[in-house]
């Protein structure tokens, strides 16, 4: 964490005064990725957002926006040079360990400080029935025959769980993927979730199993507390281990960075 400085303090943004005017690279995809842009712009400094492109009709922040890959942190190093970027934020989703690890080898090649936006984990609240699992398909394996599964993991792991012909799935995702397996439902949306929306899926569904990664954040935490209220037991993919970096748990910790 870091706090809040004086001009010309060295901090985690260089030893240039904070309220000079700032080329920042997002690393996003997140709401909080969106939010932070918007703020950032508003406060007069200049911000390119990166998105992967991994959904058909992204929410794009203010700001400048840019879709794809870097190729690698040689890439991304190249990136921030060429577009003489003084800050990287890595805001993307905790999952995404290759570009976190792109951001903090790129940040060290080109000389740009990076600090990392990573929400808090969700922790399982006492009495809950919870599986804490390594990877998807771990997950896949942890389902008893006859489950009738919530997948909530994205469209691009649901096919770890193609093999489980024992069990139901109901797979929320944002874009449908081009391959369903024969008798899965679909449910093709975007959050944020209500708890009593996400009650109310689960318990006309019948769904006795969730399955989640950690990713944390207010914004899909309702289904937890929804299949706490109905006994729905969790299945929780740990978060990837990410290398070191200047790591902060809330959008106003990085803005008060600029105070």
């Amino acid at each position: 964490m870091y706090s809040s400085c004086r001009a010309n303090v060295d901090t985690p943004f260089g030893p240039e005064p904070m309220n000079e005017r700032k080329t920042i690279l997002i690393l996003g995809g997140t709401g909080e990725a969106r939010q932070l842009a918007g703020r950032l712009v508003a406060l007069g400094h200049d911000v390119t957002s990166s998105l992967a492109g991994r959904t058909a009709t992204p929410r794009l922040p203010a700001g400048k926006v840019r879709i794809g890959g870097f190729g690698g942190a040689e890439g991304l190093a190249a990136f921030l040079r060429a577009g003489g970027f003084t800050l990287l934020i890595d805001a993307t989703h905790p999952f995404a360990a290759r570009i976190s690890a792109n951001a903090v080898a790129a940040s060290a090649e080109a000389g740009v400080p990076l600090i990392r936006l990573e929400r808090p984990a969700w922790v399982a609240p006492a009495g809950t029935a919870w599986i804490e699992v390594d990877t998807i398909a771990e997950a896949a394996r942890a389902l008893p025959d006859g489950a009738r599964a919530l997948l909530t993991i994205g469209r691009q792991e649901i096919g770890a769980f193609a093999g489980r012909t024992d069990c139901h799935f109901i797979a929320r995702v944002i874009d449908v993927p081009d391959d369903v397996p024969l008798g899965w439902e679909i449910v093709a949306t975007r959050g944020p979730f209500s708890v009593a929306g996400e009650t109310e899926l689960m318990a006309t569904r019948g769904i006795t199993h969730l399955v989640s990664k950690n990713s944390g954040g207010d914004q899909a935490a309702a289904k937890l507390e929804a299949a706490a209220a109905l006994g729905v037991k969790v299945v929780m993919v740990r978060r990837p281990i990410l290398p070191e970096a200047e790591t902060v748990a809330g959008i106003e910790e990085v803005l008060n960075g600029f105070r």
